[in-house]
């Protein structure tokens, strides 16, 4: 039950039937994920025709009856992947059977090319998402084989697989898919089968990307990824979702073939990614035109994209870069990524969505219909479905499989990346891991079940405890100072043994680099791994966020129920003594303030569930 399955690397990743997320901050969502978003994808994919357009297809309507975008089917089997990690589901069953009918004797499958009425099969690459809706499909089909055995999915899935390399193999036709994607579901394919031809395949896509083999478009061949090779690009670029599938699946292809040159490539591009094009969330795409990275520092806060897709795939290729090189900062970024835009995007109830995660919302938002699907990147609070819901099934399918993202083996021991509440079992080791991370910052580790010899239990040490020490504690007690990176504790240990990682989690102000020019003069707070916003919900009546001012010489402190306390004051604008002009003397004197008061804080995560607001992460610390 694994989902991410590389047959070499650093780590050796454990699966969903290892370990068990038990309690805690990710406990309730998974449990939310389960009871309620995945039925609630379901039931709209029914209600707009998403999963009818296979029925369609089988009984020859589908010209008129056809629902969705072009790439509707990928939604479809993005559901039926996350049923399947999250131990299935009763509505699977009848919708893999209707998928398999409507799936073509060469196994091509697709419901809005191909078929009479529609447009010719691969007649538009640059937008047809085809492959893409492959590399979903296949994707599903490894999820079933690997949490329930190999079943009709699968078969569809290899049906599928088989007809691309036929169709895209060496004596086909020379093209890639405008979207990313079939790239990393082939390489996980071919390390479930053991077929090489899948491997292949991959690597001929990754290859043949960046030589403009698709068509020029008004955003320019970045956008797609196709203007320089894998290879040779410095930094990701373009749409920032096909981007980070692009280099996932090229880091699956560089594993399975000991290509170092082309992991090193990607660890360079994540590398200046993360350095240059990277909220302080971890969301990535500045741009809402093409929903695209922007130049380096570009990063305005009233503009992130930020889409919800691109923080999933940033997890997934964090997760790879991991696996293969075994450096904790991978699982850093995932970790922010994770508590900051996967985490922010459903609703509480699990039933709604944002899709892009701004860092600044400037007027209270219009709640959207529940009946009716909404504009993806218009809607001012989470909506229940998109007519683009890509965002709401990539956050089921992370949630169903997250427990895999928690631990790794190697041949010294086990490897502690996530905090949780959890259950882990592997090479004759049982841990027990009792933690509120991340409200609380102490994580206990108790051995249940150990081999005797010694072996070694590392832990990382997240970077945000820079400047804040950390500290580890073994089973005879002996306490040390840890720093950011990874503690390890290499013994014969015996059962009942308890470890225990106490993580400083007073919050704290966090600078802005000043080349990031849409934040200067801010500040923002950042509590363990969790980002906090200032929402209007917590202002007195007709005060808004524009209106804060904060004093970041004086720390901010817990609040209760998980808030933060900001010291900070409330300009308060005088219309007889406004100025006309918004520009002046650095003299000029201030607008009045309130008294410096407490400003309520809360998880950045949580923002929006409380109805209409204004919002915002970064904190002026100016008078104006």
């Amino acid at each position: 039950m694994v989902p991410v399955a590389p047959s070499r690397g650093r780590l050796r990743p454990l699966g969903l039937d290892q370990v068990r997320i038990t309690g805690g901050f990710w406990a309730g969502r998974r449990h939310i994920n389960a009871t309620a978003t995945l039925d609630h994808c379901h039931d709209w994919m029914e209600r707009v025709g998403w999963t009818g357009n296979f029925r369609a297809a089988v009984e020859g309507r589908i010209e008129r009856d056809r629902g969705g975008r072009e790439f509707a089917d990928s939604d479809v089997y993005k559901l039926l992947e996350a049923m399947a990690w999250a131990g299935g589901h009763s509505a699977a069953p009848a919708l893999v059977e209707t998928i398999a009918a409507a799936q073509e004797p060469d196994g091509y499958l697709n419901t809005a090319y191909g078929r009479p009425g529609q447009r010719p099969r691969y007649s538009d690459l640059e937008w047809g998402h085809e492959l893409y809706c492959y590399g979903h499909l296949i994707q599903a089909g490894v999820a079933q084989a690997r949490a329930g055995g190999e079943g009709e999915l699968t078969k569809v899935a290899r049906r599928a697989a088989d007809h691309v390399c036929a169709t895209f193999g060496p004596d086909g036709i020379e093209g890639i898919c405008g979207h990313p994607q079939i790239e990393t579901a082939l390489v996980e394919l071919a390390r479930l089968t053991g077929e090489q031809r899948y491997l292949d395949q991959a690597a001929l896509f990754v290859d043949r990307r960046g030589h403009g083999t698709l068509a020029d478009i008004e955003f320019g061949r970045a956008y797609y990824q196709d203007d320089i090779p894998v290879r040779e690009a410095t930094v990701l670029r373009g749409h920032a979702v096909r981007a980070l599938y692009l280099a996932a699946g090229a880091v699956d292809v560089a594993v399975e073939t000991g290509d170092e040159s082309l992991l090193a490539a990607v660890v360079r591009q994540w590398e200046a990614t993360v350095a240059r094009r990277t909220y302080l969330t971890g969301g990535m795409g500045a741009h809402h035109r093409d929903e695209s990275f922007g130049e380096d520092f570009v990063l305005p806060p009233d503009r992130a994209y930020s889409e919800t897709c691109a923080g999933v795939a940033s997890v997934m290729l964090s997760w790879r870069l991991l696996l293969a090189t075994g450096d904790p900062r991978f699982a850093d970024q995932a970790e922010r990524t994770l508590f900051n835009v996967v985490a922010t995007s459903p609703s509480a109830d699990g039933c709604s969505f944002f899709y892009t995660n701004t860092l600044h919302r400037r007027s209270p938002g219009t709640v959207p219909p529940a009946d009716a699907e909404s504009p993806r990147a218009e809607s001012s609070l989470r909506a229940p479905w998109f007519e683009v819901s890509c965002c709401p099934t990539n956050v089921a399918r992370t949630l169903a499989l997250l427990p895999a993202y928690l631990a790794t083996t190697d041949d010294d021991g086990i490897q502690l990346h996530q905090y949780a509440d959890a259950e882990i079992s592997a090479d004759g080791i049982a841990l027990r891991l009792r933690t509120d991370y991340p409200v609380d910052g102490q994580v206990t580790v108790r051995i249940d079940r150990t081999p005797d010899h010694p072996w070694t239990l590392s832990l990382r040490v997240p970077a945000w405890t820079e400047g804040a020490p950390a500290r580890l504690v073994s089973p005879d007690g002996a306490r040390r100072t840890v720093a950011p990176g990874t503690a390890a504790l290499t013994r014969r240990f015996r059962p009942g043994d308890e470890i225990r990682l106490e993580l400083p989690m007073a919050p704290r102000w966090i600078a802005p680099d000043p080349r990031i020019d849409a934040v200067r003069g801010t500040v923002a707070v950042q509590r363990g791994p969790v980002v906090y916003c200032a929402e209007s919900v917590d202002l007195p009546d007709g005060h808004e966020t524009d209106a804060l001012r904060v004093d970041p010489s004086t720390r901010p402190v817990d609040g209760p129920d998980a808030t933060v306390i900001a010291p900070g004051a409330l300009v308060t604008p005088d219309g007889r003594t406004e100025p006309p002009w918004p520009y002046g003397p650095l003299d000029r004197p201030r607008p009045p303030a309130a008294a410096a008061a407490g400003l309520v804080l809360v998880p950045y995560h949580s923002w929006a569930n409380r109805g209409p607001s204004t919002m915002r992460v970064w904190l002026p610390t100016g008078g104006r």
